[in-house]
């Protein structure tokens, strides 16, 4: 890497932390509570996490202590079904994948933490024959998204984004949410534009393109009408968790690699692992 892009890296970094970290992770959120620095936050359909600006330079015992507590925390709320306790690659975090695992915590696939300026994405891509872009706001076209993705993403098709989503969309909080199609209406490729507000920042979601129309412009083109959409209402820079399939496409169009992400996940006890 050069040492120009590194300084972009460094810098893109910083605009991570000071602007993406902590409160801007809360919205939408039904409760958020303060244990030390962590913020234990409970979303809508029964979903914990637990977020910080960083750790307060804790060593491993006094990390460990704050994983068994937040454990006890959502252990005493019978509504929340699970939470994730969400890891970066460049945080001082000394024991905390030890302390994570022995409380039960279940480690996802690491993934990139992607920024860079939106006018970067918002190019024209050329489609397929037949495939068209829309926004959705229906509960049908939720409804075939959700299934879509999580078809996608090798997970049982489940409707509990569904109601968030909709919900979302009523309070008319910026989110966005796009798809490619077929002329038969078939979903192939779907992802969410989530503005953060305060910040510079959009953010670019759920991305899931069926597996035979990978490979055709389709992602990009979704990512670019929602990266449009973003310059639409003011925003400089798009950030993206992206996994192996995304972070290729978004680098060839001029995104940065700035850490990773690993999400460590906990389920209550007696549901699936």
């Amino acid at each position: 890497m050069s040492a120009d892009r590194r300084a972009i890296g460094s810098s893109l970094l910083q605009a991570y932390d000071d602007q993406l970290r902590a409160d801007a992770e809360t919205t939408g959120a039904l409760v958020v509570d303060h244990l030390g620095p962590l913020l234990l936050v409970t979303f809508a359909g029964g979903r914990g996490f637990v977020t910080y600006a960083d750790l307060g330079g804790a060593d491993a015992a006094r990390i460990e202590q704050l994983v068994a507590d937040a454990v006890a925390y959502y252990a005493a709320r019978p509504e929340v079904a699970s939470f994730e306790w969400k890891t970066r690659g460049h945080d001082v975090a000394p024991g905390l994948h030890a302390a994570l695992v022995s409380h039960g915590f279940a480690p996802g696939e690491p993934e990139s933490i992607m920024i860079g300026e939106a006018a970067l994405l918002a190019v024209d891509i050329a489609l397929p024959d037949g495939i068209a872009l829309r926004r959705v706001t229906e509960e049908r076209d939720v409804r075939a998204m959700c299934a879509m993705q999580d078809e996608v993403f090798g997970d049982p098709v489940s409707e509990s984004m569904v109601g968030p989503l909709m919900q979302r969309l009523e309070l008319d909080d910026g989110m966005e949410l796009w798809v490619a199609e077929t002329a038969e209406g078939e979903i192939v490729s779907a992802g969410r534009l989530d503005p953060v507000a305060g910040t510079e920042f959009a953010g670019i979601w759920g991305g899931a393109t069926r597996a035979p129309w990978r490979g055709r412009g389709i992602y990009r083109a979704l990512t670019a009408a929602r990266a449009r959409s973003a310059l639409a209402r003011g925003t400089r820079f798009i950030h993206s968790d992206s996994t192996e399939f995304s972070r290729p496409i978004l680098e060839r169009s001029g995104l940065v690699r700035v850490s990773t992400t690993t999400p460590y996940v906990r389920h209550r006890s007696g549901e699936r692992p």
